[in-house]
């Protein structure tokens, strides 16, 4: 398949800028992948389409506060670091705006000393390898004086950083939020166990690969970028009793799908297992673990919505973001949900 098959026309105005106040709130558009038949809800109304046994299997990755702000202490210009990937303690992949002001043995201020950093070297394809010092722990140092790396396509200002945050991530790591998660609210969760649903957890730090664009005119030609995984022996086995009883494992997210699908792929079945995956899934990918997938509206000729198009067919996916343009849905990172059965 060609990049340019997964184009759609997005006006600009449907990008969410800001997370609803209420996070299950949100629009839901339900997409049956046998018939291609839409139906309109709102979030909250998710539960109306869950069974008593099935599964959800949420990501738990919490997302770094990994942009930085400072100052280069031999000039006072102003510089930007975005945390990339922890190599040790203090030690991280880093990359670094404007890159010409960050040769190695350059020193950098954040949050008027609070953190302090060295360049050791340039790595290949220009990013940074960066030596931090503080005074306490670099995770404490960041949530003081980091912020959240938001995509690039979100321009304003989040004022609350928990609101970049899934209700249920724990696992520090990710550089960007798994999305499809932003709609949970505790209380909704309490009411899908209620009825019977079980929630599982796998851990998949998300790396700014996400947002890299597909920039070849074959499909398969694209290489993913790799992401690190674990998923536990209690989510394993939740997985294969659903299986067993002939009921739904349901992915809450592209993040929690590719975890499930690497494993899957990887050990010829599911258990237990941590490691790196680069899987990239596009039509006409065969799934083996997951029925369902819970996620959000994704770029024009992105490798997610290829994802979702091997999903749910390539017909009724893109007929159903041109639905959700019609009706206008809000897309992207704090826009609506999809929900594909």
């Amino acid at each position: 398949m060609k990049t340019s098959d997964f184009y759609y026309d997005l006006p600009e105005e449907l990008i969410a800028q800001t997370p609803l106040e209420k996070r299950d709130d949100s629009r839901l558009l339900v997409l049956d992948r046998q018939t291609g038949k839409i139906e309109h809800r709102h979030f909250y109304d998710i539960g109306d389409f869950l069974e008593e046994g099935d599964l959800l299997v949420v990501n738990n990755s919490r997302v770094l506060p990994a942009r930085l702000y400072g100052v280069k202490k031999e000039t006072g210009s102003h510089m930007e670091f975005l945390l990339l990937e922890q190599k040790e303690q203090n030690l991280w992949e880093v990359l670094v705006k404007p890159g010409k002001k960050a040769k190695p043995g350059a020193r950098f201020v954040f949050g008027d000393g609070l953190l302090r950093a060295q360049v050791l070297e340039v790595l290949d394809g220009g990013n940074r390898l960066v030596e931090f010092q503080c005074e306490e722990n670099i995770f404490s140092v960041l949530d003081q004086v980091g912020q959240m790396p938001l995509p690039p396509y979100i321009t304003a200002k989040l004022d609350d950083k928990e609101r970049y945050q899934t209700v249920y991530s724990k696992e520090l790591g990710s550089a960007a939020a798994p999305t499809a998660g932003l709609h949970f609210t505790p209380e909704l969760m309490d009411s899908l166990r209620t009825k019977g649903v079980n929630i599982a957890e796998v851990t998949l730090h998300v790396g700014l690969g996400t947002f890299r664009p597909v920039k070849v005119d074959n499909v398969d030609e694209h290489k993913m970028h790799s992401e690190h995984y674990h998923l536990p022996r209690k989510t394993a086995d939740l997985i294969n009793e659903t299986k067993k009883n002939g009921k739904r494992v349901i992915a809450v997210g592209t993040t929690s799908c590719r975890t499930l699908e690497s494993v899957a792929s990887f050990e010829g079945c599911i258990r237990e297992s941590d490691g790196w995956t680069s899987i990239f899934i596009y039509p006409p990918y065969e799934f083996k673990c997951i029925d369902g997938l819970i996620t959000n509206f994704h770029l024009p000729e992105s490798t997610l919505i290829m994802l979702v198009s091997a999903l749910a067919g390539y017909d009724h996916t893109m007929n159903a973001y041109k639905e959700a343009v019609k009706e206008r849905y809000r897309f992207f990172s704090f826009g609506d949900a999809m929900f594909i059965a």
